[in-house]
């Protein structure tokens, strides 16, 4: 009985990261319908698991459920976009607190990868690639400091963000961040945790300044398309 909840379980959270990661990386814009049948077709999936894997991403404010009209992704307003980056500072101040130069040795061959990746989508100014690598160097720092809390905190807060990006971000490309990236790297591999802080909330600062909170302007895409590439 423990071994087939597990594989329900394993079954939903694939689910939800297929659902997760499309929105994080703008495949799945504000507002889009998610219609069950689709994307039980799309993840061959059971549909009592989708239905499980939607109410959980509802639970997350990444989607919403609403009565005769079915799940849909979420269209955050912008009180909530600020409260957000407000939250994203706290947790990716804690985050960036708690790293040491020994954690940063131990992942150095990661952290060069992503950055080598970074740097090669941002040289090729393909937007999905770019979204997709910004988001994976927040997401490392928090695999780098080891609190599994924090991380999960985060990686809620990263779709939630790519969200916010998607409706209210001036530039068609984000801009480039590879500096204070490095910039971030650099004094945690040094030790300065107060200055891999202050970088960090300068950069968050910096994100935060390029939305346009005053209206939103959302894309579209075909589940079916979002979810199988």
């Amino acid at each position: 009985m423990g071994q087939v909840a597990t594989a329900k379980q394993r079954e939903i959270q694939r689910i939800v990261e297929a659902l997760s990661v499309a929105i994080a990386q703008h495949r799945l814009q504000p507002g889009a319908r998610l219609v069950e049948a689709q994307i039980v077709d799309a993840l061959s999936a059971n549909r009592n698991h989708v239905q499980s894997a939607l109410q959980r991403l509802a639970l997350q404010h990444i989607v919403t459920i609403e009565p005769n009209r079915g799940a849909m992704v979420a269209q955050p307003e912008a009180r909530e976009a600020r409260e957000i980056f407000i939250a994203r500072r706290a947790i990716e101040s804690a985050i960036v607190a708690s790293i040491t130069p020994e954690q940063m040795a131990h992942f150095a061959t990661e952290l060069d990868a992503q950055q080598a990746a970074e740097r090669t989508a941002t040289g090729l100014e393909d937007r999905r690639d770019i979204v997709r690598e910004l988001c994976a160097f927040h997401l490392l720092l928090a695999k780098v400091s080891g609190n599994k809390v924090l991380g999960e905190i985060l990686a809620n807060l990263m779709v939630r963000s790519s969200l916010i990006v998607s409706l209210y971000q001036r530039n068609d490309v984000p801009a480039c961040q590879c500096a204070e990236h490095g910039a971030i790297l650099a004094a945690l591999q040094r030790g300065d945790t107060q200055e891999a802080q202050q970088v960090m909330l300068t950069h968050l600062n910096a994100l935060e300044a390029e939305l346009d909170l005053s209206e939103a302007a959302p894309g579209a895409m075909s589940l079916h398309q979002a979810l199988v590439g």
